[in-house]
């Protein structure tokens, strides 16, 4: 095979935080983060003199992320992420963690194999007792 060079064929694998290159200067979003984007889009256009239909997938996308979101205005959104940034997370961790929410070490681990080993328990359960607070108290 001329032009193969296995250096470039790195597996993927999200439990090993192994991404496309493509994926190398993406950033994640909280689905919360995507539902405050479309929630605009759709303000923004409801203010506007000629109101534009939005495709059935963003009637879609605005349905699931309404549903999904964890985390119900700027402020708390704002405040989960820097929380989540101040810690040694990958991207695709924050925003799993973030998204996801889940209730203990053991879950989150579960749901997102790559914190096996790098975090401690009480050190997880810190980070996910923190994002539980945050989450209650939004208004």
């Amino acid at each position: 095979m001329a032009g193969f060079n296995p250096v470039d064929m790195v597996e993927e694998d999200a439990a090993d935080l192994q991404f496309p290159k493509e994926f190398e200067s993406a950033e994640t979003l909280l689905i919360s983060e995507v539902h405050m984007l479309l929630e605009h889009r759709k303000n923004q256009n409801e203010s506007s003199e000629e109101e534009q239909e939005f495709s059935e997938v963003f009637h879609k996308t605005y349905t699931y992320t309404n549903e999904f979101r964890k985390f119900r205005n700027k402020e708390t959104i704002a405040s989960v992420r820097s929380l989540l940034m101040q810690k040694k997370l990958h991207k695709f961790e924050l925003a799993a963690l973030g998204n996801l929410c889940p209730a203990s070490p053991e879950e989150a681990k579960a749901l997102i194999p790559s914190l096996e080993g790098r975090f401690e328990d009480d050190e997880l359960q810190q980070i996910l007792d923190d994002i539980g607070t945050k989450r209650s108290l939004q208004y």
